[in-house]
């Protein structure tokens, strides 16, 4: 058990920023907002372990759903995700006594924390994803056979919307995607509700702490001149992609998701070479070259493709991608549970219409050269 302080706010902003693989939420924002509450004195969030959570306790998953091109200009109310718990508990006739991010990535990393201070609940230390994915299903507690519903969304005017029940969480991604549309392109969420027997089985643990470690890790290395991609590496694991300056990206609204790609001509030991990122929200699949359609897969969804300021380490997320910025491109290994039969079935290169198969990058999900 572990409590949030403003420290802690700003290290696990930087962190899920890099674990969001693009998406998830602008976290700069959400860190503002969590800070703010804790200046203001309100009570640090409490984080809890998996193992901490009685069988019998009600978890919630709650954050934030729409394009993070809409979250970046339409900002949020703030509580949008607490109303929308709200909402479901009077719906189940139940109070919640845990929340649990839903994804590990950008902001909706910091949501939770928020409702954990407007409503005086703990935190799981863990999420459905250990980075950030679009849709609703490719979280690991419906891969792994948790029911979605009842879920509900609010607006940014606290205007609900309840699905009571709803036969799969794929079909609840349609209905919440339409009404998230209707609602300006972005809602908070109280989804997923689930007994702690069902959340031990299905969460990726830990990965709270991580963020805060590898945030914290980047923040260190800037104070003391070392290099943060080192920092980076030696916490979360995996390798240096690419090297280079963005040279052009093409981005748009597409059904509720920010789509498009990203193109970035080498520099040193990448020099000559280009690589082309594709993106829905989060980054799916890195090509050399600079035709999204050919050329060798370097990644792929579900192992993380994290762009980071080559200077400061800094997460650079899909909507604030820029001509002439100089980036690196960092591979990160997926969670082992993202790498079964049944997952890859969900968030594999072909639950996103690639035709290629998935070729895992090396190591192990969290665990760097400095564990």
């Amino acid at each position: 058990m572990w409590h949030v302080d403003t420290a802690a706010a700003e290290a696990i902003a930087v962190g899920a920023g890099i674990l969001g693989t693009g998406g998830g939420g602008n976290p700069y924002l959400g860190k503002l907002h969590l800070q703010r509450l804790l200046r203001e004195g309100a009570a640090p969030p409490t984080v809890v372990a998996p193992d901490e959570v009685p069988d019998d306790a009600l978890i919630v998953t709650v954050g934030g759903m729409g394009a993070p091109t809409v979250g970046i200009e339409r900002l949020a109310r703030g509580d949008e995700w607490t109303v929308a718990l709200r909402t479901l508990e009077k719906h189940l006739g139940r109070r919640a006594d845990y929340l649990v991010p839903g994804e590990i990535g950008g902001a909706n990393a910091t949501r939770p924390l928020v409702c954990a201070i407007q409503t005086g609940l703990p935190v799981i230390d863990g999420d459905g994803m250990g980075r950030a994915f679009p849709e609703l299903q490719m979280k690991t507690f419906s891969i792994y056979g948790v029911k979605a519903t009842p879920a509900a969304l609010c607006d940014v005017r606290h205007n609900t919307a309840i699905f009571p029940d709803l036969p799969d969480t794929a079909t609840l991604e349609r209905y919440a995607r339409a009404v998230t549309i209707q609602m300006g392109g972005h809602a908070g969420y109280a989804f997923v509700p689930m007994a702690g027997a069902a959340l031990k089985r299905c969460v990726i643990p830990h990965t709270m702490t991580l963020a805060r470690d590898l945030g914290a890790a980047v923040l260190r290395a800037r104070r003391e001149h070392t290099d943060p991609l080192d920092a980076v590496l030696g916490i979360v694991g995996g390798q240096r992609l690419f090297a280079g300056k963005i040279t052009d990206v093409e981005r748009r609204m597409a059904a509720g998701f920010a789509r498009g790609a990203v193109r970035l001509d080498g520099l040193g030991a990448w020099r000559a070479e280009t690589l082309t990122i594709e993106f829905q929200n989060e980054n799916l699949i890195a090509r050399k070259g600079a035709d999204p359609a050919g050329g060798e897969i370097v990644a792929a969804v579900p192992d993380l493709i994290c762009i980071v300021d080559s200077e400061t380490g800094a997460p650079v997320t899909t909507e604030v991608l820029r001509y002439g910025l100089r980036a690196t491109v960092l591979g990160v290994p997926a969670p082992a549970l993202l790498r079964t039969p049944a997952a890859l079935a969900v968030v594999g290169p072909g639950a996103f219409g690639y035709a290629v198969d998935y070729r895992p990058l090396p190591g192990t999900f969290g665990v760097g050269t400095d564990s």
